[in-house]
This record gives structure tokens, C-alpha cells and sequence, in this order.
């Protein structure tokens, strides 16, 4: 069995071409293990290290890694996944586990109506889920805080897919928009929670209204590490919603945070506090 790989426009993601047939009908992207669970072979390119998305077409696999992940070192290892899964004939997708006919309409309107907005909109959303009528929706980006957005999903989906009866909204992919987010310990402490829920709940719909999103990169020695995305990449602007919005409000709201540190470059886009 011989497979190809082939470059994409994102370097931090590849696409490996097994030369048959991964998907009979549309595609799925998978966020994390358990959004994989439906799928064995999503399930296993996860185990690898540093793999932090997978997608599944017609006949093909892209896999995005972690910032700082060589592909030197992680393709050898992917490709061996996926040689030895179709090798040994075992399903991409199992039996009952989300290929329904359903399931499939509400990816295809994700795929085809909503993903183009939201992407556009500097976003991204993927569907984890759908069970008993709920779908399940993984956004991150300007988007997420932004109702407008959330409501027109949920009624574009319930309408062209009347077995939707709710729609959920997880915003665990806004928290891992930082690859490399594991190695930083300052989120998961006390003052790092209490900065991402001040975002989530107040600060992110707020800048929302602008086009805007503020991802929190870490926390360390009492200071917020913050990268403003979508609408508030490059704005003029920035440095005022940052001194007079932002680090106003968490300083208020998280008093053991002496300062707040904007992260981006708004000038090249690179990160000029974690280098890749």
C-alpha cells in the first residue's frame, strides 16, 4: 500500500492520500479524542503525539499538528497509523457510530452553508455530535461569543434538518486554540479559570460586536498573556480596547493580576512571546 502526502495551505496541516476510499459520502473533522470516538482510525491518528485535528474526506486524511511539532518526526509515525489500519480492514467510521443519514445532513449544512461564514468571520466550527435530536456544535473564534452567529446556526439547522430539535454550543476548541496549551500550567490555575471565564461570560462578546476575539495564550508570575484574534488582529485600535477594555476589567474582576500583556504581532501575525 503506498500513500501520498500533499502540502496544504496551512502549514501546520497535511493530507494524506491512502489511494482508496476513506468516506463514501461527505466528510467529518474530528477536534479531539472524544469528538473521534465514532471513528477508529480518527481515534488512533489522535493517540500520536502532537496531533491536534483530523479530518475525513472521500479519499483522503488531513492532519493538523501542534505548533513547534516537526513533520519529520510525526509523518512517519501517521503514516504507519493508516497503513496498518486499512491493512488490516478496519473501519473508518463504525457500525452505528454517527454515519447515519442524519448525522450526515447536519454535516453537509455545516459543511456547505455554515462553515463558509464562520470561517470567513475568523472562526471555525465543527459538528461533535448528533444524538436524540441535539447537535452538538464545537466553535471557537470571533464567532463564538457572538449570539447573533449562534442563533442563526441553530435556526438555519432546524430548519433545513426539522429533526434538530436543539442545538449545543461547546467552546472547548476556544480553549485549544492555543496548540502547546497543555505545557502552559498557568491556564489551569486559579487565576488562569477565572481569566478564561471572565472572557467567555463578558469580555469576548463584547469585542464580538467588532469582529473581534481575545484568546488567553497564559498566565505567569500574576500576569495575563493575552493574543487578540479575528477583527482585533492588526487593528488600529487594538491597543485601545486592550488598555481601556480588556486589561481594565480582568484587573478589576482578577485583582492578583498586576498587568496584562497583549501577545500579538500585529504587524506579521507571529507570536512574539511563544515562538513556534
Amino acid at each position: 500500500m503506498f500513500i501520498q502526502t500533499e502540502a496544504t495551505a496551512n502549514p501546520a496541516a497535511m493530507k494524506f492520500l491512502p489511494g482508496r476510499t476513506v468516506l463514501a459520502d461527505g466528510s467529518v473533522e474530528f477536534s479531539d479524542q472524544t469528538s473521534a470516538r465514532a471513528s477508529p482510525l480518527a481515534q488512533r491518528l489522535f493517540a500520536v503525539d502532537a496531533v491536534r485535528r483530523v479530518a475525513l474526506g472521500a479519499d483522503f486524511i488531513t492532519v493538523t499538528k501542534a505548533d513547534g511539532a516537526d513533520w519529520q518526526v510525526l509523518k512517519p509515525a501517521l503514516l504507519g497509523v493508516i497503513m496498518e489500519h486499512f491493512v488490516a480492514g478496519r473501519p473508518v467510521i463504525a457500525e452505528g457510530g454517527g454515519g447515519d443519514a442524519l448525522t450526515q445532513a447536519v454535516q453537509d449544512m455545516i459543511d456547505t452553508r455554515i462553515k463558509p461564514a464562520v470561517e470567513h468571520a475568523g472562526g471555525i466550527v465543527a459538528l461533535r455530535s448528533f444524538a436524540d435530536g441535539i447537535a452538538t456544535v464545537e466553535m471557537s473564534g470571533a464567532p463564538a461569543a457572538n449570539p447573533t452567529f449562534r442563533n442563526g446556526i441553530e435556526n438555519m439547522l432546524r430548519h433545513y434538518v426539522p429533526e434538530v430539535e436543539e442545538v449545543r454550543f461547546v467552546a472547548a476548541a476556544a480553549r485549544q486554540a492555543e496548540p502547546g496549551a497543555g505545557d502552559r500550567p498557568g491556564l489551569g490555575t486559579p487565576e488562569g479559570i477565572a481569566i478564561q471565564t471572565l472572557l467567555d461570560d463578558e469580555i469576548n462578546p463584547m469585542v464580538a460586536s467588532h469582529g473581534g476575539y481575545v484568546n488567553l495564550v497564559d498566565v505567569k508570575d500574576h500576569k495575563a498573556f493575552v493574543r487578540l484574534q479575528g477583527g482585533c488582529h492588526g487593528c488600529g485600535m487594538a491597543s485601545v480596547t486592550l488598555r481601556h477594555g480588556i486589561e481594565t476589567t480582568i484587573l478589576e474582576k482578577v485583582p492578583s493580576i498586576v498587568e496584562v500583556i497583549d501577545v500579538t504581532d500585529h504587524a506579521e501575525g507571529e507570536n512574539p512571546y511563544y515562538q513556534a
